[in-house]
C-alpha cells in the first residue's frame, strides 16, 4: 500500500514528520517563503514552493491538479500543525500502516465536528474572525457545484482527511481546476472548503453517519484535548 502525506505548511516547524512511519512518503508545499532555507524543514528535498495565498485548500488542490494522474493510491492532506485538529494525528498515520484503517473512500481526521449554517455562523462567531466578517456558504456552493447547498453543513474542524485515489478521480481534472480557480477568488474559499470537503469527494453520508445525529460530537475526552502536543 502506497500512502503519500500532503503538508499545507505556512511556517510551522515539522520536526514532527521525521517521526512518521517509513512506509509514508512525505511532500510539503510551503508557503512560507523559506521552503529552500536551511532548516525549513527536514524533507526539504521533498519541499515545493508555493505563493501564499488560499491557505490549505488552495494547497491539496494543487496538488490533486498537479498530480491527478500520478495520485498515491492513498493520500492524507493535512495543515503544516495538524495537531491543534486532530491531536492523534501520528498515531492514525501508524495505524494506516498497519492496515488497522481501512480506507474504502473518504475519511475526515479531528478529535472535534461541528455544523455551520449556510451563512457561516460558526465563522462569523469564530473567535479568529474578530471583525465577524461572514461566510457565503451559500454562494460558495452554488459557484463550486452549480446546484443549491443543503440546511447545514456538518464537517470536522481543521481540513484534514485521508482519501483515496479512486474517489479523487470521480471527478474529471477540469472539475479541479475550476475548483483552485474559485480557492483563490472566491472570499475565504478555505474556510468554505474546510466545511465541505466531504461533498467534493462524495462523502458527505460518512460524516452524517459519524455525527450520529448530533449537531457537535467530540471524538476523545475533552480533558485530553489540552494534552495534544504531548498525546499526539
Amino acid at each position: 500500500m502506497s500512502i503519500e502525506l500532503v503538508v499545507a505548511r505556512y511556517q510551522e516547524d515539522l520536526a514532527w514528520l521525521r517521526n512518521i512511519p517509513p512506509q509514508i512518503r512525505a511532500t510539503i508545499y510551503d508557503k512560507s517563503g523559506d521552503a529552500t532555507a536551511e532548516g525549513s524543514t527536514p524533507f526539504a528535498a521533498n519541499s515545493i514552493a508555493l505563493e501564499n495565498f488560499g491557505r490549505e485548500a488552495h494547497t491539496y488542490l494543487h496538488h490533486i491538479c498537479a498530480r491527478y494522474e500520478t495520485l498515491a493510491p492513498i493520500t492524507v492532506f493535512c495543515q503544516g500543525k495538524p495537531f491543534d485538529h486532530a491531536f492523534d494525528f501520528r498515531k492514525n498515520l501508524r495505524v494506516l500502516v498497519e492496515g488497522k484503517i481501512l480506507i474504502e473512500d473518504f475519511l475526515w481526521l479531528g478529535h472535534l465536528a461541528d455544523t455551520d449554517s449556510p451563512d457561516g455562523i460558526l465563522f462569523e462567531n469564530w473567535s479568529k474572525n474578530p471583525s465577524r466578517e461572514t461566510l457565503d456558504l451559500n454562494s460558495f456552493h452554488r459557484v463550486l457545484f452549480g446546484f443549491e447547498g443543503p440546511d447545514e453543513y456538518a464537517f470536522f474542524g481543521g481540513a484534514q482527511f485521508i482519501i483515496t485515489r479512486e474517489t479523487i478521480q470521480k471527478r474529471p481534472l477540469s472539475w479541479y481546476q475550476n475548483a483552485l480557480q474559485i480557492a483563490v477568488e472566491f472570499p475565504h474559499a478555505a474556510h468554505c472548503f474546510e466545511r465541505t470537503w466531504d461533498r467534493v469527494f462524495f462523502a458527505e453520508h460518512t460524516t452524517l453517519i459519524r455525527m450520529n445525529g448530533q449537531k457537535t460530537r467530540y471524538f476523545k475526552p475533552i480533558r485530553r484535548l489540552a494534552e495534544a502536543p504531548q498525546t499526539s
